[in-house]
């Protein structure tokens, strides 16, 4: 079975591409919905993030409130480190257990993970997949999706790598600011792509 990361920028389109890779029958799994789980209420994830950060990270229901604790990591490079060092091992140990447990046969298995290059960790997998558009797409679309201020969504493009370093290290390379037909037509030839090296 061949692993595949899925990796890109912060809305440069990864879930999308995930999801039409899904419809191809590809098995697929996302960190991101992984890290949430990982400090759900009455983890100790979640305990972990409420002693280093304090109770200020907790809302009214016990649950992560994620837009103050956003605005601590986003603006700190440390607190970010301190987060990713309680999240990441969790999120991959659970990327490995999915891995392993894919059915006989399997021939490929997709992983979306946004920081798989900047923690090191692009090793894990057989081959990387980036999900890739301009820069000023990726602006425009954090903002229109979190409704987040261009200093905002700025600071949370600056917390990753580069999109064009992703680019120069990636084994496939899929445009997305293209439209949803191009991309599609670029999926397909990646799973197609993909198989062929089973």
């Amino acid at each position: 079975m061949i692993r595949i990361a899925l990796t890109g920028g912060i809305a440069t389109g990864k879930s999308y591409c995930l999801r039409r890779f899904a419809e191809l029958g590809v098995p697929a799994i996302d960190a991101d919905r992984l890290a949430r789980d990982a400090v759900a209420p009455g983890t100790p994830g979640l305990a972990a993030v409420a002693a280093r950060f304090g109770g200020g990270v907790i809302a009214a229901d016990g649950s992560l409130d994620r837009g103050a604790l956003g605005r601590i990591v986003f603006a700190d490079t440390r607190a970010r480190a301190a987060l990713e060092a309680i999240v990441h091992p969790e999120v991959y140990r659970r990327i490995r257990e999915w891995s392993a447990n894919q059915p006989a046969g399997t021939r490929v298995a997709i992983a979306d993970i946004p920081l798989v290059y900047e923690t090191g960790q692009e090793h894990e997998f057989d081959r990387v997949v980036v999900a890739a558009c301009a820069p000023e797409e990726q602006l425009r679309r954090i903002a229109a999706r979190d409704g987040l201020p261009h200093a905002d969504a700025r600071a949370r493009i600056a917390a990753q790598w580069p999109i064009g370093e992703k680019v120069k290290r990636a084994d496939i390379v899929i445009w997305t600011d293209r439209g949803n037909a191009d991309t599609d037509a670029q999926v397909r030839r990646a799973y197609e792509m993909l198989n062929a090296d089973c």
